[in-house]
């Protein structure tokens, strides 16, 4: 019974300690980004915390500034000088409750620009974590890749009923042009049900086709159930020429540059889709299944839990670039129509949009949570 609780494959270390790591990891990055910016635009930091709730260990720096660890794992957030609340309410404290030294360091009295730099930086230090893990995955390891061959068709398929035959070579899906097999894998499987207008090479001639992607199940390497968009063709050894290419530490950096942006570009489309009720709701999860996830990753090895990181933190700050309070974004949405008016929003209107969107952000919250615990 203990071992199954405390050992590698138990409750403790399989799975809670690996979550931790990960979970730690993003949102510190996140909170660095904020509170490294906000001290380099000249704005006074109160707290810098992991976790919510009761603190279990802190510290003061010189500065004045606590450094904590809480209780609650789920998060964390920089505490501005200023701000009314830990969540960074975007209303700041009446002008006679600081001082005249807080009144030049606090987070609302400084210019537009300083703010919004400050919050950006947040959702802009996630992206630059997973650009440096990917680089040192890439430096390391290389990239496995195969020609963009049709090597199989298979009989019952949407490929077969539009024409595809063994031996064609992707060129380019809809305008996209495709150097290898994952290229049209990526491009396919977040596109079920949607037609897509390829033009491939076959005999020295291009030959173009539309093909509608169908829904099926996939088991990923971390053994989650998926549904992907799937034109039914496989690529084999002989046409598909599998090999790894291996960079140097420039040419990783571009790789990793590429495969962040497609993450993000995949990421938005699943969103959209998500929303227009296209993607299926079992695709989110919350803290019980990135739990999970980790655990499966750890089990691989530490260089699929740190892939796991990259993955989480480019999430996380999509998350939070979008348009909603009291996400990083609805703050930068507030700051954009301050500088086009010439005067702050109103605190009335400030306060009404930042209750609707943290309504919004709790319900989604109840969402994956529910997804986690019932639904999927």
């Amino acid at each position: 019974m203990l071992t199954s609780v405390l050992g590698f494959d138990g409750l403790l270390l399989g799975t809670l300690v690996p979550f931790l790591f990960v979970l730690t990891v993003v949102v510190f990055v996140h909170e660095m980004g904020h509170y490294l910016v906000g001290r380099w635009c000249g704005i006074g930091v109160r707290a810098f915390s992991i976790g919510f709730g009761p603190e279990l260990f802190g510290f003061n720096d010189r500065t004045g500034t606590r450094w904590r660890i809480a209780a609650i794992p789920l998060g964390g957030y920089v505490k501005f000088v200023g701000d009314v609340s830990a969540t960074s309410s975007p209303t700041g404290v009446g002008e006679e409750e600081l001082s005249a030294e807080e009144r030049k360091v606090a987070f609302h009295t400084q210019a537009i620009w300083k703010r919004a730099l400050t919050v950006a930086a947040g959702p802009v230090f996630n992206f630059i974590l997973t650009i440096a893990v990917f680089t040192v995955m890439f430096s390391v390891y290389g990239r496995f890749v195969s020609e963009p061959m049709v090597a199989e068709v298979r009989a019952d398929g949407p490929a077969a009923a539009a024409g595809f035959q063994p031996g064609d070579r992707f060129v380019s899906l809809d305008g996209v042009e495709v150097e290898t097999f994952s290229d049209v894998q990526r491009y396919v499987s977040v596109r079920a049900g949607e037609p897509i207008r390829f033009v491939l090479m076959r005999d020295e001639l291009e030959v173009e086709l539309t093909v509608t992607p169908e829904v099926k199940e996939q088991t990923d390497p971390l053994g989650n159930v998926v549904k992907v968009g799937m034109i039914g063709v496989a690529n084999d050894e002989s046409l598909g020429k599998p090999r790894v290419i291996e960079y140097g530490p420039i040419e990783a950096v571009g790789q990793a540059l590429l495969e962040t942006g497609y993450i993000a570009a995949r990421t938005g489309q699943f969103l959209k889709r998500f929303v227009m009720g296209r993607e299926d709701k079992c695709q989110l999860g919350g803290p019980i299944k990135i739990a999970d996830m980790a655990g499966k990753a750890a089990k691989k090895g530490f260089d699929w839990l740190v892939q796991l990181v990259a993955l989480l933190s480019i999430g996380i700050g999509i998350l939070n670039l979008l348009p909603i309070p009291p996400l990083d974004g609805g703050h930068l949405v507030f700051y954009g129509i301050e500088a086009v008016i010439g005067r702050p929003v109103s605190e009335y209107v400030l306060e009404m949009f930042y209750r609707a969107g943290l309504i919004l952000v709790l319900m989604f919250m109840a969402f994956v949570f529910w997804n986690d615990l019932f639904a999927c």
